[in-house]
């Protein structure tokens, strides 16, 4: 339970889900006719006393009454109503496995949605590479950037019917099938360059970490958020030369990242160092530092069909719709806009401006957030329950949710 998905774990287990709509308004017709059983067997009592028919008889009489009151065949009527909407619901390819959740999701008032494969098609490729001096002029710099890259990935090329084809995450397909365009195969620069160790990416450093052996010597490769890993590097690479990464030279590369960004395009920065030892411990801190910048590359997951459309359903249904994401902020603000999630008077705000913001001041202006950028699962649960305080039935969807 250490482990960040034992914490993930612990999370879900004491987040008790709450009362469906329809467990609410029985709950209340329950009372209502509780009360009402009451007061009218009571009144018939007072009656019947009046009326000098025995205590023990009427007391009968009023108890046989608040019986026959009892609406035995509402929970039967109310299971199959529920399984009718399963049923419908199934023909349409939509599977529910609690019958309550077929009303509760017709009574959704917010819809919080993953970008990426959920909202997108998760069909990366890549589109621009940028090094320092913005859109690359030198082959040799492409290529090198692409061999980083390409080597830097989980992702694996296999022959089909005589074709090379990268199979695996879709990011790192992307970059693979980018580095086969250009004749780089990942299977031949792993024998040149054999992979010896690795750091897996988080979602929490945004990051990932391959370690090659380099004749005598070894090359770290890093890839991951460009905000996150251009504070990790102290030189940048241009040209076959390493130079010192300045601030002016940093503020170059933030605003080319910005521009890829404001594009609708998710962003990978990538970064290198070669050192002469291996240190004992292999890790975020001996590895992660120190790195020479190398470039950017920048990918279009192009909308899912028909999700505009869906989005505009919800709005004209007084659905509030949102975007709940890892990438950079204006990564998601492009596609909300193009989608139309983000409206003029909604906020974009990221994970690390929404840990400043204290739960009480996030339920009152919750309704106001329509995109969430580089967000963590914990943050995912904060931003469900803020939006749950303010009475709104939400919906989570996607790869990622909870």
């Amino acid at each position: 339970m250490s482990t960040k998905v034992g914490k993930i774990a612990k999370m879900i287990i004491q987040d008790e889900s709450p009362e469906t709509p329809i467990q609410k308004k029985l709950g209340e017709v329950g009372k209502t006719l509780g009360v009402a059983c009451l007061l009218i067997c009571l009144a018939i009592f007072i009656i019947g006393i009046f009326k000098k028919i025995p205590v023990v008889e009427m007391f009968m009489t009023s108890v046989g009454l608040a019986v026959a009151a009892i609406p035995e065949g509402l929970p039967a009527i109310v299971t199959i109503m529920l399984s009718i909407g399963v049923t419908k619901m199934a023909r349409k390819n939509a599977i529910i496995r609690k019958l309550p959740a077929v009303e509760t999701l017709g009574s959704s008032s917010v819809i919080c949605s993953d970008k990426t494969g959920t909202l997108t098609q998760n069909k990366m490729k890549v589109v621009e590479l940028k090094d320092i001096h913005g859109k690359i002029v030198i082959e040799k710099e492409y290529k090198f950037i692409l061999d980083l890259a390409s080597m830097c990935t989980d992702s694996y090329i296999e022959n089909q019917n005589g074709t090379l084809v990268a199979k695996g995450e879709a990011t790192e397909i992307a970059i693979v099938n980018e580095a086969l365009r250009i004749g780089e195969n990942k299977n031949e620069l792993y024998r040149d360059y054999p992979r010896i160790a690795d750091i897996p990416f988080d979602s929490g450093r945004k990051l990932m970490t391959t370690v090659h052996k380099l004749g005598n010597k070894y090359r770290i490769i890093t890839k991951g958020a460009p905000d996150v890993l251009l504070d990790r590097c102290i030189n940048y690479y241009y040209n076959g030369e390493t130079t010192t990464l300045t601030s002016n030279i940093k503020n170059k590369i933030n605003v080319e990242n910005l521009k890829l960004a404001n594009d609708a395009l998710r962003v990978l920065a990538v970064a290198y160092k070669d050192i002469d030892i291996l240190p004992t411990k292999i890790d975020t801190t001996t590895l992660e530092q120190g790195l020479n910048f190398v470039g950017l590359i920048g990918m279009i997951d192009p909308p899912r069909e028909g999700v505009k459309e869906a989005v505009a359903t919800c709005k004209k249904a007084g659905i509030k719709t949102v975007m709940i994401t890892g990438d950079h902020i204006s990564t998601a603000t492009a596609i909300a806009k193009n989608l139309g999630i983000l409206r003029p008077n909604d906020i974009a705000i990221t994970g690390a401006e929404l840990d400043k913001i204290t739960d009480e001041d996030l339920q009152k202006n919750i309704m106001k957030y329509s995109v969430f950028a580089r967000v963590s699962p914990e943050h995912k649960v904060r931003i469900v329950k803020a939006f749950r305080s303010t009475g709104s039935v939400v919906a989570m969807t996607g790869d990622r949710s909870k």
